[in-house]
Protein backbone atom coordinates (compact mmCIF):
# COMPACT_ATOMS: atom_id res chain seq x y z
CA UNK A 1 0.00 0.00 0.00
CA UNK A 2 1.20 3.30 -0.92
CA UNK A 3 -0.95 5.32 1.59
CA UNK A 4 0.07 6.65 4.78
CA UNK A 5 3.66 7.26 3.12
CA UNK A 6 5.26 9.72 5.54
CA UNK A 7 8.41 11.47 5.58
CA UNK A 8 11.55 11.11 7.94
CA UNK A 9 10.06 13.04 10.50
CA UNK A 10 6.85 11.45 10.82
CA UNK A 11 4.55 13.98 8.37
CA UNK A 12 2.44 12.65 5.85
CA UNK A 13 2.71 13.69 1.92
CA UNK A 14 -0.03 15.84 2.53
CA UNK A 15 1.68 18.23 5.27
CA UNK A 16 2.92 21.87 4.18
CA UNK A 17 6.06 20.93 1.79
CA UNK A 18 9.53 22.06 3.57
CA UNK A 19 10.53 25.28 4.04
CA UNK A 20 13.96 24.01 2.22
CA UNK A 21 12.60 23.97 -1.39
CA UNK A 22 14.84 22.18 -3.60
CA UNK A 23 18.36 22.70 -2.41
CA UNK A 24 19.05 18.92 -3.14
CA UNK A 25 18.57 19.59 -7.13
CA UNK A 26 22.12 19.46 -8.79
CA UNK A 27 23.07 19.58 -11.92
CA UNK A 28 21.31 16.63 -13.44
CA UNK A 29 20.06 14.73 -10.24
CA UNK A 30 18.85 15.03 -6.78
CA UNK A 31 21.42 14.40 -3.92
CA UNK A 32 21.25 15.36 -0.08
CA UNK A 33 21.31 15.04 3.49
CA UNK A 34 18.43 13.17 4.77
CA UNK A 35 16.10 15.40 7.20
CA UNK A 36 17.94 18.46 5.82
CA UNK A 37 16.83 18.37 2.37
CA UNK A 38 15.62 15.25 1.58
CA UNK A 39 11.69 13.77 2.42
CA UNK A 40 9.32 11.87 1.41
CA UNK A 41 7.75 15.22 0.43
CA UNK A 42 10.40 15.74 -2.05
CA UNK A 43 10.32 12.69 -3.50
CA UNK A 44 6.36 12.95 -3.96
CA UNK A 45 6.53 16.37 -5.72
CA UNK A 46 9.78 15.58 -8.21
CA UNK A 47 7.92 12.37 -9.30
CA UNK A 48 4.74 13.71 -9.82
CA UNK A 49 6.36 17.27 -11.84
CA UNK A 50 8.76 14.57 -13.83
CA UNK A 51 5.34 13.16 -14.89
CA UNK A 52 3.66 16.45 -15.94
CA UNK A 53 6.64 17.75 -17.64
CA UNK A 54 7.46 14.69 -19.57
CA UNK A 55 3.95 14.10 -20.38
CA UNK A 56 5.07 10.51 -19.41
CA UNK A 57 1.71 7.70 -19.38
CA UNK A 58 4.34 5.42 -17.67
CA UNK A 59 7.24 5.00 -15.48
CA UNK A 60 9.49 2.60 -13.67
CA UNK A 61 10.87 3.45 -10.16
CA UNK A 62 13.52 1.72 -7.96
CA UNK A 63 15.70 1.60 -5.22
CA UNK A 64 18.95 0.97 -4.12
CA UNK A 65 19.77 -1.02 0.02
CA UNK A 66 19.76 2.36 2.04
CA UNK A 67 17.50 1.75 4.91
CA UNK A 68 15.63 5.14 3.77
CA UNK A 69 15.22 4.34 0.40
CA UNK A 70 12.67 2.25 -0.10
CA UNK A 71 10.59 4.80 1.70
CA UNK A 72 11.50 7.53 -0.42
CA UNK A 73 10.23 5.00 -3.18
CA UNK A 74 6.86 4.32 -2.00
CA UNK A 75 6.66 8.39 -2.18
CA UNK A 76 8.06 8.81 -5.44
CA UNK A 77 5.57 5.92 -6.44
CA UNK A 78 2.51 7.87 -4.80
CA UNK A 79 3.63 10.97 -6.72
CA UNK A 80 3.70 8.96 -10.17
CA UNK A 81 0.80 7.22 -9.79
CA UNK A 82 -1.40 10.98 -8.15
CA UNK A 83 0.09 12.53 -11.26
CA UNK A 84 -2.12 9.99 -13.41
CA UNK A 85 0.78 8.36 -14.66
CA UNK A 86 0.54 4.20 -14.59
CA UNK A 87 3.78 2.97 -12.42
CA UNK A 88 5.63 0.09 -12.31
CA UNK A 89 7.66 -0.98 -9.17
CA UNK A 90 10.91 -2.75 -9.59
CA UNK A 91 11.44 -3.07 -6.34
CA UNK A 92 15.08 -3.43 -4.69
CA UNK A 93 17.34 -3.35 -7.52
CA UNK A 94 20.32 -1.14 -9.02
CA UNK A 95 20.46 2.20 -11.28
CA UNK A 96 21.23 0.23 -14.84
CA UNK A 97 17.87 -2.12 -13.91
CA UNK A 98 15.73 0.84 -13.97
CA UNK A 99 17.80 2.13 -17.31
CA UNK A 100 16.95 -1.20 -19.06
CA UNK A 101 12.79 -1.08 -17.92
CA UNK A 102 12.73 2.82 -19.13
CA UNK A 103 14.21 1.45 -22.60
CA UNK A 104 13.07 -1.80 -23.21
CA UNK A 105 9.26 -0.42 -23.11
CA UNK A 106 10.19 2.68 -23.85
CA UNK A 107 8.61 4.46 -20.69
CA UNK A 108 8.18 8.20 -20.69
CA UNK A 109 9.95 8.02 -16.92
CA UNK A 110 12.64 6.37 -15.12
CA UNK A 111 13.27 7.09 -11.69
CA UNK A 112 15.43 5.93 -8.92
CA UNK A 113 16.45 6.72 -5.79
CA UNK A 114 19.84 6.15 -5.18
CA UNK A 115 23.17 8.27 -3.10
CA UNK A 116 25.05 5.64 -4.68
CA UNK A 117 28.71 6.09 -3.00
CA UNK A 118 27.47 9.08 -0.75
CA UNK A 119 27.70 8.99 2.53
CA UNK A 120 24.98 6.74 4.84
CA UNK A 121 23.04 9.88 5.87
CA UNK A 122 22.43 10.78 1.96
CA UNK A 123 20.06 9.73 -0.12
CA UNK A 124 19.04 11.20 -3.90
CA UNK A 125 17.23 10.59 -6.93
CA UNK A 126 18.42 9.98 -10.72
CA UNK A 127 15.95 10.31 -13.55
CA UNK A 128 15.77 9.05 -16.87
CA UNK A 129 12.98 10.28 -20.44
CA UNK A 130 11.93 8.37 -22.58
CA UNK A 131 13.59 5.40 -23.85
CA UNK A 132 16.04 5.83 -20.85
CA UNK A 133 17.67 8.99 -22.30
CA UNK A 134 19.06 11.60 -20.19
CA UNK A 135 17.04 14.27 -19.25
CA UNK A 136 17.72 17.97 -21.21
CA UNK A 137 18.70 20.89 -18.85
CA UNK A 138 15.38 22.54 -19.69
CA UNK A 139 13.33 19.50 -18.34
CA UNK A 140 15.27 19.11 -15.71
CA UNK A 141 15.14 22.74 -14.19
CA UNK A 142 10.95 22.91 -14.79
CA UNK A 143 10.51 19.72 -13.34
CA UNK A 144 12.84 21.35 -10.09
CA UNK A 145 10.74 24.74 -10.27
CA UNK A 146 7.79 22.51 -10.55
CA UNK A 147 8.97 20.78 -7.33
CA UNK A 148 9.24 23.79 -5.58
CA UNK A 149 5.98 25.34 -6.76
CA UNK A 150 3.78 22.41 -6.48
CA UNK A 151 1.44 24.39 -8.55
CA UNK A 152 0.36 20.79 -10.53
CA UNK A 153 -1.72 21.43 -13.53
CA UNK A 154 -4.10 18.63 -12.72
CA UNK A 155 -5.57 17.50 -9.25
CA UNK A 156 -4.06 14.58 -7.59
CA UNK A 157 -5.89 11.20 -8.67
CA UNK A 158 -5.47 9.37 -5.37
CA UNK A 159 -6.20 5.57 -5.62
CA UNK A 160 -3.64 4.09 -8.30
CA UNK A 161 -1.55 1.67 -7.39
CA UNK A 162 1.66 0.38 -8.99
CA UNK A 163 2.22 -2.95 -10.96
CA UNK A 164 4.78 -4.86 -9.63
CA UNK A 165 7.70 -5.11 -11.91
CA UNK A 166 9.41 -8.60 -10.73
CA UNK A 167 9.97 -10.38 -14.02
CA UNK A 168 11.71 -7.26 -15.13
CA UNK A 169 15.30 -8.58 -13.61
CA UNK A 170 15.19 -11.78 -16.03
CA UNK A 171 14.13 -9.91 -18.83
CA UNK A 172 17.52 -7.86 -18.04
CA UNK A 173 19.77 -10.51 -17.64
CA UNK A 174 18.72 -12.35 -20.91
CA UNK A 175 19.62 -8.64 -22.93
CA UNK A 176 23.03 -9.00 -21.30
CA UNK A 177 23.39 -12.69 -21.79
CA UNK A 178 22.79 -11.40 -25.92
CA UNK A 179 25.15 -8.46 -25.99
CA UNK A 180 27.94 -11.35 -25.52
CA UNK A 181 28.83 -15.14 -26.27
CA UNK A 182 28.35 -16.78 -22.60
CA UNK A 183 30.47 -19.86 -24.50
CA UNK A 184 33.36 -17.61 -25.63
CA UNK A 185 33.91 -16.38 -21.59
CA UNK A 186 36.28 -19.06 -20.84
CA UNK A 187 36.11 -20.76 -17.30
CA UNK A 188 37.97 -18.11 -14.94
CA UNK A 189 37.34 -18.38 -11.36
CA UNK A 190 36.48 -14.48 -10.61
CA UNK A 191 36.17 -13.07 -7.47
CA UNK A 192 33.08 -10.39 -7.13
CA UNK A 193 32.37 -8.04 -4.30
CA UNK A 194 28.97 -6.66 -3.64
CA UNK A 195 30.38 -4.21 -0.98
CA UNK A 196 26.61 -4.66 0.59
CA UNK A 197 24.80 -3.12 -1.48
CA UNK A 198 21.92 -3.50 -4.07
CA UNK A 199 24.41 -5.74 -6.83
CA UNK A 200 24.01 -9.17 -5.08
CA UNK A 201 20.94 -10.69 -5.93
CA UNK A 202 21.20 -9.31 -9.86
CA UNK A 203 24.13 -10.54 -10.17
CA UNK A 204 23.07 -13.98 -8.71
CA UNK A 205 20.53 -13.71 -11.50
CA UNK A 206 22.88 -12.47 -14.21
CA UNK A 207 25.36 -15.40 -13.49
CA UNK A 208 22.66 -18.39 -14.10
CA UNK A 209 21.49 -16.52 -16.93
CA UNK A 210 24.85 -16.96 -18.31
CA UNK A 211 25.63 -20.56 -16.95
CA UNK A 212 22.57 -21.43 -18.78
CA UNK A 213 23.77 -20.26 -22.01
CA UNK A 214 27.02 -22.44 -21.87
CA UNK A 215 29.14 -20.03 -19.56
CA UNK A 216 31.78 -21.86 -17.64
CA UNK A 217 33.13 -19.28 -14.89
CA UNK A 218 33.34 -20.43 -11.45
CA UNK A 219 32.11 -17.34 -9.34
CA UNK A 220 33.04 -16.71 -6.11
CA UNK A 221 30.81 -13.22 -3.99
CA UNK A 222 31.67 -12.02 -0.89
CA UNK A 223 29.46 -9.29 1.02
CA UNK A 224 26.78 -10.21 -1.73
CA UNK A 225 23.24 -9.75 0.91
CA UNK A 226 22.36 -6.31 0.97
CA UNK A 227 22.73 -4.29 4.11
CA UNK A 228 21.65 -1.16 4.63
CA UNK A 229 23.82 -0.54 7.64
CA UNK A 230 27.10 -1.19 5.00
CA UNK A 231 28.91 -2.61 7.88
CA UNK A 232 32.17 -2.30 5.98
CA UNK A 233 31.09 1.27 4.89
CA UNK A 234 29.66 2.18 2.06
CA UNK A 235 30.87 0.95 -1.07
CA UNK A 236 32.99 2.97 -3.34
CA UNK A 237 35.72 1.24 -4.82
CA UNK A 238 37.30 4.54 -6.12
CA UNK A 239 38.62 5.43 -2.44
CA UNK A 240 41.89 3.41 -1.85
CA UNK A 241 40.97 3.05 1.84
CA UNK A 242 38.13 0.66 0.03
CA UNK A 243 40.24 -1.89 -2.07
CA UNK A 244 41.94 -3.34 0.32
CA UNK A 245 39.34 -5.93 1.87
CA UNK A 246 38.72 -6.84 -2.23
CA UNK A 247 42.08 -7.24 -2.58
CA UNK A 248 42.34 -10.13 -0.07
CA UNK A 249 39.50 -11.70 -1.13
CA UNK A 250 40.78 -12.03 -4.84
CA UNK A 251 44.04 -13.40 -3.02
CA UNK A 252 41.91 -15.92 -0.62
CA UNK A 253 39.85 -16.77 -3.53
CA UNK A 254 43.22 -17.73 -6.16
CA UNK A 255 40.87 -15.17 -8.77
CA UNK A 256 41.92 -14.76 -11.69
CA UNK A 257 40.79 -11.22 -11.25
CA UNK A 258 38.24 -9.12 -8.79
CA UNK A 259 35.38 -7.23 -9.50
CA UNK A 260 34.06 -4.76 -7.00
CA UNK A 261 30.79 -2.53 -7.47
CA UNK A 262 29.78 0.50 -6.05
CA UNK A 263 26.36 0.86 -4.24
CA UNK A 264 23.79 1.45 -6.73
CA UNK A 265 26.19 -1.05 -9.52
CA UNK A 266 26.43 1.35 -12.03
CA UNK A 267 30.07 1.21 -12.02
CA UNK A 268 31.99 -2.01 -11.60
CA UNK A 269 36.15 -2.05 -10.65
CA UNK A 270 38.95 -4.44 -11.68
CA UNK A 271 41.14 -6.01 -9.64
CA UNK A 272 43.70 -8.52 -11.38
CA UNK A 273 44.86 -11.63 -9.83
CA UNK A 274 47.30 -10.35 -7.19
CA UNK A 275 44.38 -7.85 -5.81
CA UNK A 276 46.13 -4.85 -7.74
CA UNK A 277 43.76 -2.34 -8.46
CA UNK A 278 43.35 -1.61 -12.10
CA UNK A 279 42.97 2.25 -13.04
CA UNK A 280 40.07 3.17 -14.92
CA UNK A 281 41.94 4.48 -17.69
CA UNK A 282 43.28 0.97 -18.60
CA UNK A 283 40.10 -0.23 -17.74
CA UNK A 284 38.46 2.32 -20.96
CA UNK A 285 41.68 0.42 -23.17
CA UNK A 286 40.09 -2.49 -22.35
CA UNK A 287 36.81 -2.14 -23.47
CA UNK A 288 37.42 -0.26 -26.37
CA UNK A 289 39.49 -3.30 -27.80
CA UNK A 290 37.19 -5.16 -26.76
CA UNK A 291 33.68 -3.31 -28.58
CA UNK A 292 36.30 -3.06 -31.82
CA UNK A 293 37.28 -6.28 -32.37
CA UNK A 294 33.25 -7.18 -32.25
CA UNK A 295 32.95 -3.64 -34.33
CA UNK A 296 35.98 -2.78 -36.24
CA UNK A 297 35.41 0.90 -37.18
CA UNK A 298 33.31 2.04 -34.30
CA UNK A 299 33.04 4.96 -33.12
CA UNK A 300 34.10 5.43 -29.19
CA UNK A 301 33.22 8.04 -26.58
CA UNK A 302 36.10 9.03 -24.03
CA UNK A 303 36.62 11.77 -21.49
CA UNK A 304 39.63 14.56 -22.05
CA UNK A 305 41.26 13.50 -18.24
CA UNK A 306 43.57 10.51 -19.46
CA UNK A 307 43.58 9.86 -22.45
CA UNK A 308 47.05 8.46 -24.16
CA UNK A 309 45.87 4.36 -23.87
CA UNK A 310 42.67 5.25 -24.85
CA UNK A 311 43.38 6.73 -27.95
CA UNK A 312 45.98 4.16 -29.19
CA UNK A 313 43.82 0.97 -27.82
CA UNK A 314 40.82 3.30 -30.31
CA UNK A 315 43.26 4.12 -33.05
CA UNK A 316 44.94 0.49 -33.05
CA UNK A 317 41.91 -1.55 -33.63
CA UNK A 318 41.02 1.32 -36.55
CA UNK A 319 37.98 2.94 -34.41
CA UNK A 320 36.96 6.24 -34.51
CA UNK A 321 37.86 8.63 -30.81
CA UNK A 322 35.22 10.75 -29.81
CA UNK A 323 36.11 13.24 -27.01
CA UNK A 324 33.53 14.30 -24.79
CA UNK A 325 33.13 16.59 -21.60
CA UNK A 326 33.23 14.40 -18.84
CA UNK A 327 29.33 13.58 -17.34
CA UNK A 328 26.49 11.05 -18.21
CA UNK A 329 24.47 13.76 -19.96
CA UNK A 330 27.79 14.66 -22.04
CA UNK A 331 29.01 11.26 -22.81
CA UNK A 332 25.38 10.17 -23.45
CA UNK A 333 24.44 13.16 -26.02
CA UNK A 334 27.76 12.36 -27.71
CA UNK A 335 26.93 8.81 -27.95
CA UNK A 336 24.07 9.00 -29.27
CA UNK A 337 25.15 12.32 -32.03
CA UNK A 338 28.01 10.02 -33.18
CA UNK A 339 26.30 6.42 -32.84
CA UNK A 340 29.00 5.24 -30.69
CA UNK A 341 29.26 1.92 -29.45
CA UNK A 342 30.86 2.68 -26.33
CA UNK A 343 31.84 5.41 -24.42
CA UNK A 344 33.85 5.31 -21.08
CA UNK A 345 34.85 7.39 -18.43
CA UNK A 346 38.06 7.53 -15.95
CA UNK A 347 35.36 7.10 -13.16
CA UNK A 348 34.42 3.73 -13.97
CA UNK A 349 31.23 4.66 -15.56
CA UNK A 350 31.33 2.75 -19.13
CA UNK A 351 28.23 2.74 -21.37
CA UNK A 352 27.10 1.08 -24.06
CA UNK A 353 25.02 1.32 -27.66
CA UNK A 354 23.31 -1.75 -27.18
CA UNK A 355 22.39 -0.65 -23.57
CA UNK A 356 20.05 2.21 -24.62
CA UNK A 357 23.69 4.27 -24.74
CA UNK A 358 23.52 4.07 -20.91
CA UNK A 359 25.90 3.36 -18.18
CA UNK A 360 26.17 -0.36 -17.12
CA UNK A 361 28.03 -1.99 -14.28
CA UNK A 362 27.35 -5.69 -15.23
CA UNK A 363 28.52 -5.74 -19.06
CA UNK A 364 32.51 -4.24 -18.95
CA UNK A 365 32.91 -7.40 -16.49
CA UNK A 366 31.50 -9.68 -19.35
CA UNK A 367 32.66 -8.04 -22.03
CA UNK A 368 36.36 -8.40 -20.40
CA UNK A 369 35.91 -12.29 -20.20
CA UNK A 370 35.76 -12.00 -23.55
CA UNK A 371 38.46 -10.52 -24.70
CA UNK A 372 41.00 -12.37 -22.16
CA UNK A 373 39.47 -15.42 -23.89
CA UNK A 374 39.66 -14.03 -26.90
CA UNK A 375 43.90 -12.76 -26.34
CA UNK A 376 44.72 -15.75 -24.45
CA UNK A 377 46.04 -13.64 -21.42
CA UNK A 378 45.26 -12.47 -18.22
CA UNK A 379 43.92 -9.55 -17.27
CA UNK A 380 47.28 -8.46 -15.27
CA UNK A 381 49.51 -9.13 -18.25
CA UNK A 382 47.03 -7.20 -20.48
CA UNK A 383 46.59 -4.30 -18.53
CA UNK A 384 50.51 -4.39 -17.92
CA UNK A 385 51.25 -3.37 -21.60
CA UNK A 386 49.00 -0.64 -21.65
CA UNK A 387 50.47 0.81 -18.05
CA UNK A 388 54.25 0.27 -19.42
CA UNK A 389 53.59 2.26 -22.14
CA UNK A 390 51.08 5.02 -20.85
CA UNK A 391 51.79 5.85 -17.04
CA UNK A 392 49.37 8.11 -15.07
CA UNK A 393 49.25 9.57 -11.48
CA UNK A 394 45.76 8.62 -10.90
CA UNK A 395 43.81 11.56 -9.79
CA UNK A 396 44.61 13.86 -7.61
CA UNK A 397 42.67 16.04 -5.25
CA UNK A 398 43.96 19.83 -4.22
CA UNK A 399 41.93 21.74 -1.99
CA UNK A 400 42.39 25.42 -3.27
CA UNK A 401 40.85 29.33 -1.83
CA UNK A 402 40.90 30.16 -5.65
CA UNK A 403 40.28 27.79 -8.08
CA UNK A 404 40.41 30.68 -10.80
CA UNK A 405 43.99 31.55 -9.47
CA UNK A 406 45.25 27.63 -9.50
CA UNK A 407 44.10 27.63 -13.12
CA UNK A 408 45.72 30.75 -14.47
CA UNK A 409 49.08 29.56 -13.16
CA UNK A 410 48.83 26.46 -14.41
CA UNK A 411 48.13 27.91 -18.00
CA UNK A 412 50.69 30.76 -17.56
CA UNK A 413 52.88 27.64 -16.91
CA UNK A 414 52.48 25.51 -19.67
CA UNK A 415 50.51 27.01 -22.38
CA UNK A 416 52.51 28.89 -24.81
CA UNK A 417 54.98 25.68 -25.19
CA UNK A 418 52.59 23.31 -25.19
CA UNK A 419 51.89 20.90 -28.55
CA UNK A 420 47.97 21.43 -27.74
CA UNK A 421 45.62 22.93 -24.97
CA UNK A 422 42.68 21.63 -25.12
CA UNK A 423 39.45 23.12 -22.37
CA UNK A 424 37.01 20.83 -23.39
CA UNK A 425 36.62 19.95 -20.16
CA UNK A 426 39.27 21.99 -17.68
CA UNK A 427 42.50 22.88 -18.89
CA UNK A 428 44.46 19.90 -20.72
CA UNK A 429 48.45 20.46 -21.97
CA UNK A 430 49.70 18.17 -24.30
CA UNK A 431 53.38 19.09 -24.10
CA UNK A 432 54.23 16.11 -26.30
CA UNK A 433 56.01 13.25 -24.15
CA UNK A 434 53.32 13.96 -21.31
CA UNK A 435 50.23 15.81 -20.48
CA UNK A 436 47.66 16.77 -17.58
CA UNK A 437 44.19 17.50 -17.39
CA UNK A 438 42.92 20.43 -14.88
CA UNK A 439 39.38 20.14 -13.90
CA UNK A 440 37.47 22.31 -11.34
CA UNK A 441 34.95 20.37 -8.28
CA UNK A 442 31.45 21.54 -9.06
CA UNK A 443 30.48 21.22 -5.79
CA UNK A 444 33.56 21.84 -3.54
CA UNK A 445 36.70 23.68 -3.00
CA UNK A 446 38.50 21.55 -5.31
CA UNK A 447 40.69 21.22 -8.17
CA UNK A 448 41.57 17.71 -9.57
CA UNK A 449 44.74 16.92 -11.48
CA UNK A 450 45.73 13.76 -13.97
CA UNK A 451 48.92 13.69 -15.49
CA UNK A 452 49.96 10.71 -17.63
CA UNK A 453 53.47 10.06 -20.05
CA UNK A 454 54.31 8.00 -22.56
CA UNK A 455 56.87 5.17 -22.24
CA UNK A 456 59.40 6.27 -19.18
CA UNK A 457 61.55 8.59 -20.99
CA UNK A 458 59.68 11.38 -18.54
CA UNK A 459 58.75 10.99 -14.70
CA UNK A 460 54.94 11.53 -14.16
CA UNK A 461 55.70 11.75 -10.31
CA UNK A 462 58.08 14.90 -11.19
CA UNK A 463 55.59 16.45 -13.57
CA UNK A 464 53.38 16.18 -10.72
CA UNK A 465 55.39 17.53 -7.74
CA UNK A 466 55.98 20.17 -10.42
CA UNK A 467 52.19 20.99 -10.96
CA UNK A 468 51.84 21.06 -7.34
CA UNK A 469 54.01 23.69 -6.61
CA UNK A 470 52.63 25.92 -9.86
CA UNK A 471 48.96 25.31 -7.91
CA UNK A 472 50.04 25.84 -3.85
CA UNK A 473 51.68 28.90 -5.12
CA UNK A 474 49.16 30.57 -7.34
CA UNK A 475 47.58 30.51 -3.66
CA UNK A 476 49.49 33.17 -2.04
Amino acid sequence: MLDGVTNSGGETLGDVFPAFGVSAFGAYDVRGVIGENLTAGLYYRAARAAVEVLGAHAACVGFDARATSANFAAAALRGVTEAGCKSISLGLCGTEEVYFAAGSANLGLGLMVTASHNPLDYNGLKLVGPGARPLTDQEFKRIRDLTASGDFTAPAAPGARAVAGTPQREAYAAHLADIVDPKAMGAPRILFDCGSGAAGPTLQVLLRELQSRGAEMDAVTVRGNPDPTFPDGVPNPLLPEMRAATARAVAEAGADFGVAFDGDFDRCFFFDASGQFVGGEYVVALLARATLRREPGASIVHDPRVVYAVREAIEAGGGVPVKSRTGHAFVKAAMRGRGAAYGGELSAHHYFRDFYNCDSGMIPWIMVLELLRSSGSSLSALVGEVSASFASSGEINFEVDSKSAAFDAARSAYASHAAEVDETDGLSCDMGAWRFNLRASNTENLIRLNVEARGAAVSVGDCVAKISKIIGDSQG
